[in-house]
């Protein structure tokens, strides 16, 4: 039987199979973000300590931007707009506004076989770089072998605004080196200076890509949502709904550990487009990622 325990002191969940060898650890002072997955008793994320969360993104949600906005500046609906820059390193603004937030629990339940819990962030106040509100609903659903994550987010302003989103979850393998990652692309995103978009190249990209020691920090269009994860002792299936499906992989200076990013948008989307959409007054936009792991016999 699943079981989810609330710990208010450090306002984070623990979700738990004993049977399953299935657990999961929630933060929700940290968007809601989930630090620590198991399945099957395979460690699939990570605290990535001595990394901190405000340098990692760790498995936060990104909205209303994913990556990055190159100086924090862009221009919609005829008005120009100066996000807070986050990255002062890069000069940019970076992986949106909502990773830092605290959500509340609306709902939870378990059966045998799976957990769901329901989270909410609601934003009331217009912000200077991005001055409308929105209220934003995560779906936690645990199975057997599966993690499904629900985002659903709702314009609750007067006017649209402009948005991409994403999700940043750091996988481990007990041997990266070894690993493997396999995606259908033909498009890869060229990336400048600051790591900002300067352009589009053609790619065939069907073969399983090899990690062994590449420093990965690259972007693809995805011709289907499907990715797989290969490591020595399991394997990860990754699908994502809708039809702007990007991939970003990125390997961090942590052993063993890489981000696997779907987000149906690039690096400086706000300015470029690619991937950009409008969300409209009272409009709700729902995204859904799925978690499927297959032994490795």
């Amino acid at each position: 039987m699943y079981q989810i325990i609330h710990h208010k002191e450090l306002n984070h969940l623990e979700v738990e199979h004993p049977g399953l060898k299935n657990r999961a650890k929630i933060y929700l002072n940290d968007g809601a973000s989930l630090q620590e997955f198991q399945l099957n008793g395979h460690a699939i994320i990570q605290d990535l300590s001595p990394l901190t969360y405000e340098s990692t993104y760790a498995s936060s949600i990104l909205f209303p931007f994913a990556n990055r906005v190159k100086d924090g500046v862009y221009a919609y609906a005829g008005k120009n707009f100066q996000l807070d820059i986050n990255q002062v390193e890069e000069n940019n603004a970076l992986h949106g506004l909502v990773y830092n937030k605290t959500f509340n629990l609306v709902d939870c339940k378990t059966t045998s076989d799976t957990a769901h819990i329901t989270l909410e962030y609601i934003e009331t106040t217009a912000s200077k770089g991005f001055p409308y509100t929105f209220s934003i609903q995560l779906e936690y659903i645990f199975g057997i072998d599966s993690l499904d994550l629900g985002v659903h987010i709702k314009n609750t302003d007067q006017t649209a605004f402009p948005f991409t989103i994403g999700w940043h979850p750091y996988f481990i393998s007990d041997n990266l080196y070894e690993s493997s990652i396999q995606f259908n692309s033909t498009q890869k995103i060229i990336l400048g200076e600051r790591n900002i978009t300067t352009g589009v190249a053609e790619t065939r990209t069907n073969l399983p890509l090899l990690i062994k020691g590449q420093q990965l920090d690259d972007c693809w269009r995805l011709n289907s949502d499907e990715v797989l994860f290969r490591t020595p002792k399991y394997n990860l299936q990754f699908n994502a709904s809708g039809t702007n499906n990007f991939l970003q992989i990125y390997t961090p200076p942590k052993n063993n550990a890489i981000a696997i990013e779907p987000t149906t948008g690039i690096s400086d989307s706000f300015n470029n487009k690619i991937g950009l959409q409008e969300l409209q007054p009272n409009e709700l936009y729902s995204i859904t990622w799925s978690l499927r792991i297959n032994e490795n016999n």
